[in-house]
């Protein structure tokens, strides 16, 4: 059953992940108004809340674009940061809602952000810790629990970072719409945009969460 199900999960995401390179690709056709690049919409939105402080950056890659909360920079990747399309306006303002976050204090991006050291120390142990503790589960089932609680670890993180994700997008939309970025006809495609990244993170949240249930089953399985 476990089989199926991960498998199920490997192709929804592939899936996703798919739909959102594709919708990606069909909105960084479709300009945005007055050719504001998403630089220009990044610094914009920030200058809006009063943000003063957070620099706008280029980086390498595709689908590389983040907020830095410890170095307070709007990380885009160099397709976002130098095109005025309506993907590169949804993406930089979704960052810049990151941003805008950090400077209100929102509960849950304080909350993920002080599990990053534990969810950094996990992420390098808990493969180990959990393929040890299933070839000794027998002689010594206290290391696959150990395992276990690491891998909730990240779980609880990708949970965590769900409403955080959806937060920024609805801000970004809301501060696109508001000061005139978008328009009636170019909001719903951002909006789309935004709601296929999200989707991303709703499907990596319950792998993880159906992961942990089946190593929670073979530690229960296995003291029986």
């Amino acid at each position: 059953m476990y089989i199926v199900i991960f498998i199920g999960f490997m192709l929804l995401s592939l899936i996703v992940s798919q739909v959102l390179k594709s919708k990606f690709r069909k909105y960084s056709a479709v300009p945005i108004g007055k050719g504001y690049t998403g630089k220009d919409i990044a610094e914009k939105m920030l200058r809006d809340n009063g943000i003063m402080d957070v620099k706008v950056i280029s980086v390498e890659g595709q689908l590389t674009d983040h907020y830095n909360p410890e170095t307070k920079t709007v990380n885009l990747s160099q397709d976002v940061y130098n095109k005025s399309s309506i993907s590169a306006a949804a993406v930089a303002a979704h960052e810049c809602g990151h941003a805008v976050q950090h400077e209100e204090a929102y509960a849950f991006l304080k909350l993920r952000s002080a599990l990053v050291p534990a969810v950094s120390f996990a992420s390098n142990w808990m493969q180990w810790v959990l393929l040890a503790g299933i070839l000794m589960v027998n002689r010594f089932p206290e290391l696959l629990l150990a395992g276990i609680i690491l891998f909730a670890a990240t779980t609880i993180f990708s949970f965590v970072t769900l409403p955080v994700e959806i937060d920024a997008s609805r801000r970004a939309l809301l501060w696109l719409s508001n000061s005139g970025i978008t328009t009636d006809e170019t909001q719903p495609k951002a909006k789309d945009a935004l709601k296929w990244a999200a989707y991303t993170y709703v499907v990596a949240a319950l792998a993880s969460l159906a992961t942990l249930l089946y190593y929670i089953m073979i530690f229960n399985g296995r003291r029986d």
